[in-house]
């Protein structure tokens, strides 16, 4: 195999196959070969794509770089969801619990932050104590106590995967639907899943910022999973504006928290629930989406989904005092107030920006090895077409890095449009798919 040829044949849009990826990519996981032939093959597949055959070829050599794990022994259908991320996406950390507190079994395998993204293995470590480093054994063992396990890939676990991945958040190379379906089915795939529900966002603040390329992307997943007889279907739900209130690690498990304690944040629950729903049925304890969301609703307000997210927490080594009491974690050297230059109704936001804002305030990574500050983040006041007053609060920032807080603060004033008019506040899901192809989503009215 002679990396320099692979790599100009995929940068000349040639197509790749078995014989070509394989050694090429287990060369990578054996340090063979460097990450900048690695990061130059990425970016060749980020322009000149891979074709549907040679997309499953990759995420067929991206799955067995590593063990396949095999939870058969576990009883009831194991269910997993993914989101192809978005800003302030911390939905994981409330529908992992509700759903096994639902009685499906869910063994979720985590990803970190990526670009703009906050990524939810960077959220539960956030947690003091939590461990997202569980052994292939632990996390059989706990999957099949609680009912729920959450972690981080393993060394075992599509290896290849998990050096990519960290590779396309520092090469501006993840907006690609080869990688994306590689990456995301590799890892899905080698959990021990037998169902898998898609969360495809579209939007000004997702990968996928054009519906039309959600779409294809959605397909992609959804047919790489029910070829291999994972059922598997998705949904395409908004990016448009950041999910929820809250921004940054720590501040994501707040707001996660306050929602398993009953608190309505209207898109982050809508989103929730039609994924825990979907989760629900294909795990078999559900009729249909809809009575799954009931599912999921009910164990929300009965305190179940709470319960078993501090038992996960407790279980994986984290100290729950403060899931318990919030106001008891360390603080940001730094809270400013940004206000609005002019009155009117919020009418847009830059989305991606705004999380890319989060980045430099310390909430993620602009290199492979930078730490990341769990307390820095952005707090919102206000969402699409709430009223707005000049000089009203529009969003807190929270940061110890003084040198960036002027930036920030300006940008993120211009990051929020203010007009004239109301928009109106739509369904947060558009579409869902499956192996029947692409359907507009209906709200049920369960809210």
């Amino acid at each position: 195999m002679n990396p320099v040829e692979l790599i100009r044949k995929k940068r000349n849009g040639s197509s790749l196959t078995k014989k070509e990826l394989e050694p090429f990519i287990t060369a990578h996981v054996k340090d063979e070969l460097p990450d900048y032939q690695m990061s130059a093959f990425l970016m060749a597949v980020y322009f000149k794509g891979m074709t549907p055959e040679e997309t499953s070829t990759f995420t067929e050599v991206m799955l067995h770089s590593g063990e396949v794990v095999d939870l058969s022994a576990i009883p009831g259908r194991k269910v997993d969801k993914h989101s192809t991320g978005g800003v302030g996406d911390k939905v994981s950390l409330i529908l992992a619990p509700t759903v096994a507190a639902c009685g499906v079994p869910v063994p979720m395998i985590s990803g970190r932050g990526l670009g703009h993204t906050g990524g939810t293995l960077d959220k539960l470590e956030s947690i003091p104590g939590f461990r997202t480093d569980l052994s292939i054994e632990e996390y059989k063992k706990v999957i099949a106590e609680l009912g729920i396990v959450l972690i981080g890939q393993t060394k075992e676990i599509a290896p290849a995967d998990k050096r990519m991945y960290a590779l396309r958040d520092v090469t501006a190379t993840v907006e690609s639907i080869p990688l994306i379906a590689g990456s995301i089915m590799s890892k899905k795939l080698a959990e021990g899943i037998d169902a898998l529900v898609l969360d495809v966002k579209t939007g000004n603040g997702a990968f996928m910022q054009k519906y039309e390329d959600s779409v294809a992307l959605a397909q992609a997943l959804v047919s790489i999973g029910n070829s291999v007889g994972k059922e598997t279907i998705g949904f395409i739900t908004d990016m448009s504006q950041p999910l929820g209130m809250m921004i940054g690690n720590w501040w994501e498990v707040v707001e996660s928290v306050e929602c398993l304690r009953g608190k309505n944040v209207p898109d982050l629950m809508e989103v929730t629930l039609v994924l825990g729903g979907a989760m629900v049925y294909l795990g078999g304890n559900a009729s249909s989406i809809e009575e799954g969301m009931k599912l999921c609703s009910s164990a929300i307000w009965s305190g179940k989904a709470y319960g078993k997210f501090v038992e996960i927490v407790e279980r994986q080594g984290g100290d729950t005092t403060f899931v318990e009491h919030p106001e008891r974690y360390p603080a940001s050297e730094h809270t400013v107030e940004v206000k609005s230059l002019h009155s009117g109704y919020v009418s847009s936001f830059e989305t991606m920006r705004i999380g890319l804002l989060a980045v430099e305030l310390g909430a993620g990574r602009q290199k492979v090895d930078d730490v990341i500050d769990p307390k820095a983040g952005i707090v919102l006041t206000k969402k699409l077409g709430d009223t707005i007053q000049k000089n009203e609060t529009l969003a807190l920032i929270h940061t110890d890095r003084s040198e960036v807080i002027d930036k920030a603060e300006r940008e993120l004033v211009a990051c929020i449009g203010i007009g004239d008019t109301i928009v109106p506040r739509g369904s947060c899901t558009h579409a869902y798919v499956d192996r029947d192809g692409v359907k507009p989503w209906t709200r049920p009215e369960i809210y």
